[in-house]
């Protein structure tokens, strides 16, 4: 997976094959930013396999890098589904102790979390970041059905870091293509996917708005792009086979 450019000038200069772009914002958002954010994302009508990401990027201030999470859909396992959450910061000097973190984040600097859990597909999950102490962050994760929250991850910015910034953008990335970037993806191969992402939302922003989706890069017209709005978001439809 990797950060892709919507972040501007926060973001690392991504080679990654992205499809889809989903940019947010909150209007009406404090100067001192955001301590708080939160984004819905159902994933009922995706394939049960490894291959696509559905992220949401961030930004804290004084960083130069941004930050993501989002799901990833897996592989059914024990008769279960399999539901993956990532979140994290690709800022140079980021650290964590938590178990369910690593140094590095997609080759590069920063930390990488993630966690694996059973959950239901038909459900809509909660992805939260939210300030800890410090300058350090907590992901988590929601099911917005049964209530069960699960922590994906926890980790501390370099000093001199501050709050979130009230917009930026995320995207949906099939990202087995990125294995082999001078190759690059065969549009017309590209895998049929599902997903709907909901307005963010901020217990110090108020409420945020998710603007319409759009596809981009290599495949930009190519794989049956859709984008349906629905009540406080929309669902993208992807992909050929």
């Amino acid at each position: 997976m990797k950060l892709t450019a919507i972040i501007a000038s926060a973001a690392i200069p991504s080679v990654a094959y992205a499809n889809i772009g989903v940019d947010w914002k909150f209007p009406n958002a404090p100067k001192t930013a955001l301590k708080d954010l939160t984004f819905p994302i159902n994933m009922a009508n995706a394939k049960h396999e490894e291959g696509y990401f559905f992220a949401q990027q961030f930004k804290i201030n004084g960083a130069t890098r941004g930050a993501y999470t989002g799901l990833q859909p897996r592989p059914d396992k024990n008769g279960q589904s399999i539901i993956r959450a990532v979140f994290s910061s690709f800022e140079a000097g980021t650290t964590t102790s938590h178990s369910n973190c690593r140094d590095k984040a997609d080759g590069g600097p920063g930390v990488s979390c993630a966690l694996e859990i059973p959950g239901d597909y038909a459900n809509t999950y909660n992805l939260t970041i939210e300030y800890v102490s410090g300058t350090t962050w907590r992901g988590s994760l929601t099911d917005t059905v049964t209530g069960k929250s699960d922590e994906i991850g926890i980790w501390t910015m370099p000093v001199k870091t501050g709050n979130i910034q009230a917009k930026s953008g995320g995207f949906v990335e099939y990202f087995p293509w990125n294995r082999n970037l001078k190759q690059g993806p065969d549009c017309s191969k590209s895998v049929k996917t599902e997903a709907t992402f909901y307005d963010p939302k901020s217990k110090t922003g108020g409420a945020g708005v998710l603007e319409k989706p759009y596809d981009y890069g290599h495949c930009k017209g190519k794989a049956d792009f859709k984008q349906t709005k629905v009540q406080g978001g929309y669902t993208v439809n992807y992909g050929i086979n």
